[in-house]
């Protein structure tokens, strides 16, 4: 693929603006969320119609533009800030915010859609990651911004004690890992050295790419709102079990049970490392870590 048509102005700005509310929520929360609840309704829910925008310079940029798509990636979004401030009005008495079937529904539509990739036939193919960006900005303004869930954890402003935590639950995984799939003939051992350039590249793109925003939804909403509910032990068992499911598809047309074992028990190690100081930050330093030496030594 060239880089040529990766590249360009339309693709850049839409990249950019797709960051916004990513980098706005993990840097800015308090102020960003501020702001929001100060508009009125009808602008706070309809606010993220905007996530369309990017849909629209690369689909024309791509020649593949659709006006169901561009419906979609406007209407979705709103209605998602609809239901989760519903559901903000029903938590608001007391006993806090404790979740409720509206908040599940969010959570099944956007997991499904990234998972069984029910959207990315909108893009061109090389540039389907907008897709994954896109709904995940809708649950971060809904989540985040019009639902202001607590104790998610969204910081991305790294801390040592984040890497101290993070590096804990890896050391802890590692050897189960090593043994449950090299005993089943999931791993295989590549005795190379890429050097530290690809090293450190690998783990950048994990982290940013992969890590965060599956550890944002599984962590800081799923097993978040799942705790306040049916306490924080089968949270922790329930959110990695259904965090291996989601992999049951990679890598095979077929349901991948080794894949799903493997990552079920990888998501118990996330979850702890999440739920030590609900810091999205620490669970993606285990996760980016696996995922990194998984992929450089042993896929």
């Amino acid at each position: 693929m060239e880089l040529s048509l990766m590249i360009t102005p339309a693709n850049l700005i839409a990249a950019l603006l797709t960051l916004i509310p990513f980098l706005g929520a993990t840097f800015f929360p308090r102020g960003l969320a501020g702001g929001v609840r100060k508009l009125p309704l009808w602008a706070r829910l309809f606010i993220p119609a905007a996530l369309s925008v990017p849909y629209v310079l690369v689909a024309c940029g791509g020649g593949v533009f659709r006006w169901a798509w561009l419906a979609l990636y406007a209407l979705l979004p709103v209605a998602i800030a609809c239901l989760l401030e519903q559901a903000r009005r029903a938590d608001s008495g007391p006993g806090g915010q404790r979740g409720n079937w509206r908040d599940y529904l969010v959570l099944a539509t956007l997991g499904l859609a990234v998972d069984l990739r029910w959207f990315e036939g909108a893009w061109p193919a090389h540039l389907a990651i907008f897709n994954k960006m896109l709904l995940l900005d809708a649950g971060i303004y809904g989540f985040l911004l019009v639902r202001q869930l607590d104790g998610t954890g969204f910081d991305l402003r790294l801390r040592l004690r984040d890497a101290g935590i993070g590096l804990r639950e890896l050391a802890w995984y590692a050897p189960i890992a090593l043994a449950l799939g090299l005993g089943l003939g999931f791993l295989h051992l590549h005795r190379v050295w890429p050097g530290w350039a690809p090293i450190a590249g690998a783990w950048v793109i994990t982290f940013f790419f992969i890590a965060v925003p599956e550890e944002l939804f599984f962590r800081g909403w799923l097993q978040n709102l799942l705790e306040r509910r049916i306490g924080r032990t089968p949270a922790l068992f329930l959110t990695a079990a259904l965090f291996g499911l989601s992999h049951f598809n990679k890598r095979t047309a077929l349901f991948n049970w080794r894949y799903v074992l493997l990552a079920s028990v990888a998501g118990i190690f996330y979850g702890r490392a999440w739920r030590q100081e609900r810091r999205v930050a620490a669970s993606a330093i285990t996760h980016a870590s696996a995922d990194a030496i998984w992929s450089l030594w042993l896929r």
